[in-house]
């Protein structure tokens, strides 16, 4: 039997290589753990830093329908993991039936269910400082620069604008279908103390689900910020999915 696939989605600002941990901790319990980069994503986080326009022009059609056509490439439909506009992707191709289960963590938030972020203008680039204040600001400032050297890339504009940022008019991408009853199980994860997608969005999120007999649940981690994928506690997040994932009956195998 083939093991049971994982695709990691990263969120604006990070390098796919913020899921390194992630994959090698799914790997290790026998998943086959996969984080594809976003449509002409360098190989690394200092390429990705170099100037790109046609990457700063990356929107949300072209980003979903990449990971659709990835999640679809699968003879066995795979676990899709997100975080932040990665977890947005998530949940709207689990309610369009992509995928066995989804988890959606801090995930860019979908329908009309709030506005990210705590009012401060979200820069394409972030710099060391909005990184700790925006990002990174539940760790020391320490493990925040060391996080942003590591992983830190720029955000496209085309992508934080359909996001609705600065009040622009959000993409139509930008909803799920939370009506869905036949989609597979899914799991929102939130930090308490983030500031890109605080946790009352998230909470209002996981309401939209309410109405919905598919299997929904969420998790609230106190004392974490946006970063909690890739900080010291990732490990905590990362092993939370692996026990939900089995308890409802999505093995490795």
């Amino acid at each position: 039997m083939n093991p049971t696939p994982v695709v990691f989605i990263h969120g604006a600002w990070l390098h796919a290589s913020s899921w390194d941990s992630w994959n090698e901790r799914f790997a290790s319990f026998g998943f086959a753990a996969r984080a594809p980069g976003w449509p002409g994503e360098p190989a690394t986080a200092r390429e990705a830093r170099r100037p790109s326009e046609a990457f700063h022009d990356l929107g949300l059609d072209a980003l979903t329908e990449h990971y659709a056509r990835i999640a679809r490439s699968y003879d066995t439909p795979p676990v899709i993991v997100g975080h932040s506009v990665g977890g947005l992707i998530a949940q709207h191709l689990l309610g369009t039936n992509v995928g066995r289960a989804a988890v959606a963590i801090a995930p860019a938030p979908v329908n009309h269910a709030g506005t990210p972020g705590t009012g401060e203008p979200w820069p394409a680039s972030m710099e060391a400082g909005s990184f700790r204040r925006l990002f990174a600001n539940a760790v020391t400032e320490r493990e925040s620069d060391g996080l942003f050297e590591r992983h830190a890339v720029p955000g496209p504009r085309r992508l934080l604008a359909e996001l609705g940022h600065g009040g622009a008019v959000r993409h139509p991408r930008a909803v799920v279908d939370h009506g869905n009853t036949g989609r597979g199980p899914l799991l929102l994860i939130s930090g308490q103390e983030d500031r890109l997608v605080p946790d009352h969005v998230t909470r209002a999120v996981y309401k939209l689900y309410s109405d919905s007999t598919a299997a929904s649940a969420l998790k609230q981690f106190p004392d974490r910020g946006h970063s909690l994928v890739i900080d010291s506690g990732w490990r905590a997040v990362a092993d939370h999915v692996l026990v939900w994932l089995a308890e409802r009956g999505v093995g490795a195998r």
